[in-house]
């Protein structure tokens, strides 16, 4: 049967995100960087003023405003002042060549482009950002005579009627990792967007005593939720302008947040240096990871330094933080946790039958934060939209308890003699060996067998590297006929856009080597 959530009673208003901080301590700290900090008074007026700045650049309510950036508090004082605006946000992952640009620019149709200056080399390269309609809006540019987020931020504009945007009107376009082929703008409304923060909210337990350190993009998903979901709140947000440990360290130290939000690699990197102690994590009521796996090495290793257990949730760009480890109930090690408040999640066969706890099935989400749809691809969106249900695409299982464990994209499943291989287990069994740093596994055609397993490995720094044949008999130990025929180790893994292990990639270079055997 279907598990449900906690009942979730309204949405967040999209005009009230800064509300409960403005009212209550309009003159304390509401965003934080190493090297820049706003009041809630300055987020709000800051905002205003750039909304109407935008509007007097010629953008009008419904027109798409797209943003290559790196973390700022710039870019929180943007999206506030874009839903303002009721102008539809389309942000870039930062690490978009020109291609990708291209891509998101034509899907979207945005009108403009802010961007910051270190990435004019590529901006150049693109074939459509010269030629956007109402240009490019410079961030850290030196040009004095561009047209420049910072002259909008202080520039004070006459008074523009700002209508409220009706909650149906798009107000968002998050692009996916595209794990699985192209890239799909996944578009939310202002009512859909409202809802995912109210449940993100409650999910995460926000309080206005709270202080979040997203340690990840807010050009994504996941960082840009956790973000709005804490200033609904009120709660004090920390930007962490790079995601590695010379930036997260410092701002555990300087800042001590209260809940941690970051992807698995780039939580490994943080708690394996040299300079992170127990004390660093001290202040924290909650870590929580996803967007990728956490493999149990991550979870010991956190452990042992922190004295505390990893929280890991499940989401997408689609529906939001759809699973959480309760924060002040049971942790299960392992598991992606129960439905979020407002989340539905029916496990079914595929034949769409429920299956019972325990059976790998596939998962069915229903919500009141499902997007829209994919921007401009009616087809892409009934594919996963069927009679008020998601299609994750995703399998998972649910224990007695209603705990949910993450099992592979359906997509990505290796079907071995008949048997569904799931490469999470493949890569959780090789990441228990001393020497291996990430894993990747992914199925190559076999006549024989239909698919066989093979993995892709780094090596950690200073690792002696293993024999090959000793970590398959390895990895046989621990899951038996699942483990890898074959390893591959390469000097870097690819990783996509959002940090995950990147399997297309891994596929094609599979079947490029098998292609030449």
């Amino acid at each position: 049967m279907p598990i449900y959530g906690p009942k979730l009673e309204k949405p967040t208003a999209a005009l009230d995100l800064l509300n409960l901080g403005l009212c209550t301590k309009p003159d304390e700290h509401a965003l934080v960087s190493l090297d820049t900090k706003f009041t809630w008074n300055e987020v709000d007026e800051s905002s205003t003023r750039l909304a109407a700045g935008y509007l007097a650049h010629g953008l009008v309510p419904g027109d798409r405003i797209a943003s290559l950036m790196p973390n700022r508090v710039s870019l929180l004082v943007h999206y506030v002042a874009c839903f303002k605006a009721g102008l539809v946000i389309v942000p870039l992952n930062y690490r978009y060549m020109s291609p990708e640009i291209d891509h998101a620019l034509e899907v979207s149709g945005a009108r403009v482009l802010v961007a910051h200056a270190e990435r004019n080399e590529d901006i150049a390269a693109s074939r459509l950002a010269p030629d956007l309609p109402l240009g490019i809006i410079t961030h850290s540019a030196q040009e004095k005579e561009l047209v420049s987020l910072e002259k909008m931020l202080l520039t004070d504009i006459e008074d523009v009627d700002i209508p409220a945007p009706d909650p149906e009107s798009p107000a968002a376009i998050f692009f996916t990792s595209g794990s699985t082929g192209p890239a799909k703008g996944v578009t939310h409304t202002y009512e859909s967007l409202c809802w995912m923060i109210a449940s993100a909210a409650g999910a995460f337990e926000f309080s206005d005593k709270d202080t979040l350190l997203p340690g990840s993009s807010i050009s994504h998903l996941g960082g840009f939720l956790f973000t709005f979901a804490a200033l609904s709140k009120g709660a004090k947000v920390l930007v962490a302008r790079h995601i590695d440990p010379d930036e997260i360290i410092p701002l555990l130290r300087e800042q001590k947040p209260t809940v941690l939000c970051m992807i698995p690699a780039a939580l490994f990197r943080v708690i394996r240096d040299h300079g992170a102690k127990r004390e660093d994590f001290a202040s924290l009521r909650m870590c929580r990871a996803g967007a990728d796996t956490v493999p149990l090495e991550l979870e010991k290793e956190y452990i042992d330094l922190t004295g505390h257990k990893i929280d890991e949730g499940y989401g997408s760009s689609e529906m939001g933080i759809a699973t959480l480890n309760p924060p002040s109930g049971l942790i299960k090690i392992g598991s992606i946790g129960l439905p979020t408040p407002g989340f539905v999640v029916s496990l079914k066969d595929d034949q769409g039958n429920e299956i019972p706890p325990g059976v790998d099935g596939n998962a069915w989400v229903q919500t009141n934060s499902i997007m829209y749809g994919y921007w401009k691809n009616p087809e892409a969106t009934d594919e996963v939209k069927v009679d008020g249900w998601f299609d994750t695409g995703d399998v998972l299982s649910a224990d007695e308890d209603g705990y949910m464990h993450f099992r592979s994209r359906k997509k990505q499943i290796i079907v071995h003699d008949g048997s569904n291989i799931s490469p999470v287990e493949v890569e959780e069994s090789l990441l228990e060996h001393e020497s291996v740093e990430l894993a990747g596994a992914v199925g190559v055609h076999d006549t024989m067998h239909g698919e066989n397993v093979r993995a892709f490995i780094t090596i950690k720094e200073g690792a002696e590297v293993p024999n090959i044949f000793d970590l398959i008999k390895f990895s046989r130990e621990r899951i038996g006929y699942k483990a890898p025929e074959d390893i591959v180790i390469l000097d870097e893994m690819p990783l996509n856009p959002t940090g995950k292990i990147d399997r297309v990639t891994l596929k094609k270079i599979a079947e490029e080597e098998h292609g030449h055997r």
